[in-house]
């Protein structure tokens, strides 16, 4: 009989220990089929091409930048890997029809459920990248505080990042959003 209560506290004990271990997907928006592949490369890319458009600049001054799907999603990934309390795991982002759609795994201690944020891009009065928040669905958990904020923060740097002394001059003109590809064009003054 004592040894029936032992083998039962035991198997409770390892239960509650597993249950405790793993985290639990409460759900959220499905992700949609295609995958946005991610690379160091692609953020190379992206980082060459911004050099590139800034050095033309210098010339012009005009920036012509295109950024691709891949590019960004490279870039969300390993800038929020870099952070502790990230926002979202796995990012992937769509640019679609004037719209940043960005996927990703939200977690909240013990729970994580797919996440989905649609932004549209904006420019502001100074001439700077602004993204208007159209929908945020992590699911149950609740929107994140300063969600806009945080991911106008990350792809606004991961435009303006290496202009370097060109950006304090750089006003954003035009941003399309489609089939794709960012595309931004501004003036450095």
């Amino acid at each position: 009989m004592k040894s029936n209560k032992t083998f039962l506290l035991l198997v409770a004990g390892a239960l509650g220990t597993a249950i405790l271990a793993c985290t639990i997907n409460v759900g959220g928006p499905d992700y949609p089929p295609e995958t946005i592949p991610v690379s160091t490369e692609a953020v190379g890319e992206m980082r060459s091409a911004i050099q590139t458009a800034v050095a033309a600049g210098a010339e012009s001054g005009q920036v012509t930048l295109i950024i691709s799907e891949v590019q960004l999603t490279s870039y969300l990934t390993y800038k929020f890997e870099s952070q502790p309390n990230a926002i979202l795991h796995h990012p992937q982002v769509f640019l679609r029809n004037n719209q940043i759609q960005i996927y990703g795994t939200a977690r909240s201690g013990y729970l994580e459920a797919t996440a989905r944020v649609v932004m549209a891009p904006a420019i502001n009065d100074q001439g700077k990248l602004y993204l208007e928040l159209v929908t945020a669905d992590f699911g149950p958990l609740p929107v994140p505080d300063g969600l806009r904020e945080a991911v106008t923060a990350v792809i606004t740097e991961a435009y303006t990042g290496s202009l370097g002394p060109a950006a304090t001059g750089f006003r954003l003109q035009t941003i399309i959003v489609a089939e794709g590809y960012m595309l931004l064009i501004g003036d450095i003054r």
